[in-house]
């Protein structure tokens, strides 16, 4: 990244005060980028979030709320952006899992999943790939999962909204692939696929484990990584930050429509 400067550039990373979103967020502050930070904090944890961007490196940080599971929050999310300035880069990470065997799914739980998980990045990509368009660079880069491109039981929600978040991202790559140039940077739009990540999200899943086999916390995580994930190790939230970075740089200009998978083999067998 040393050869190609993020300074002054606008970066969105939506659920950025926690988990994978923060350490996205942080690295492209690393690189001296404007970074709009977005989640549902407190006034004073978003401060803190701020002035974590600043020592990163960040050339200006802001925080912009929004409830994603309701469309109109997130266009009014949006306008407050653009006040700010256009995006140049677009990370759609926020997500919500729920887990519940098919038949016991309730509307509500698939309508919260699919309004976080796929709705709201539909609407933030319609309205900042155009804006985009106007000067041939931009990255879109959307925080998919492992399970957009294989299924686990009691997870339909999920596998749903991340294969259509996949299916999504195809689409908007073809239609924006012909603008720009190789020196510019062109405009691209890519999923990463992580696997088990180190964060909070997993640990509803921990507790299921841990009860069913009546073991440890450590014994559950052990357990359910090794089902899947061939490693046997957790991701760290900054090895996604990192390979979103470099999707960022103009040599990256022909890795479009892409999902890529960080999921130590689980989608190899």
């Amino acid at each position: 990244m040393n050869a190609f400067s993020l300074a002054g550039r606008l970066v969105l990373v939506t659920g950025s005060d926690r988990g994978i979103g923060k350490a996205v967020a942080l690295a492209f502050a690393a690189a001296g980028a404007r970074i709009a930070l977005h989640g549902l904090a407190t006034p004073e944890e978003s401060a803190a979030v701020v002035l974590e961007m600043n020592a990163a490196g960040c050339a200006e940080a802001r925080y912009f709320t929004g409830d994603l599971r309701d469309p109109d929050q997130v266009h009014d999310l949006m306008a407050r952006v653009f006040s700010w300035g256009d995006p140049e880069v677009l990370v759609n990470n926020a997500g919500v899992q729920r887990t519940a065997a098919l038949a016991d799914v309730s509307a509500e739980m698939w309508d919260e999943v699919l309004a976080v998980n796929l709705s709201a990045p539909f609407h933030t990509m319609r309205l900042a790939l155009p804006r985009m368009a106007r000067t041939g660079y931009g990255r879109v880069i959307n925080i998919a999962s492992v399970h957009g491109l294989v299924a686990s039981i009691h997870k339909a929600p999920y596998v749903a909204s991340k294969s259509g978040l996949i299916g999504l991202s195809r689409v908007a790559a073809l239609e924006y692939a012909p603008l720009g140039t190789a020196a510019v940077g062109g405009i691209t739009v890519n999923c990463i696929c992580p696997g088990w990540v180190d964060t909070a999200i997993i640990a509803p899943q921990i507790a299921e484990r841990r009860a069913a086999l009546g073991v440890s916390s450590e014994l559950a995580l052990a357990n359910m990584v090794a089902e899947k994930q061939p490693t046997r190790r957790l991701s760290a939230p900054q090895e996604i930050a990192r390979l979103a970075c470099w999707l960022c740089a103009p040599e990256a200009h022909n890795i479009t429509g892409t999902a890529i998978p960080i999921d130590g083999g689980w989608t190899a067998q």
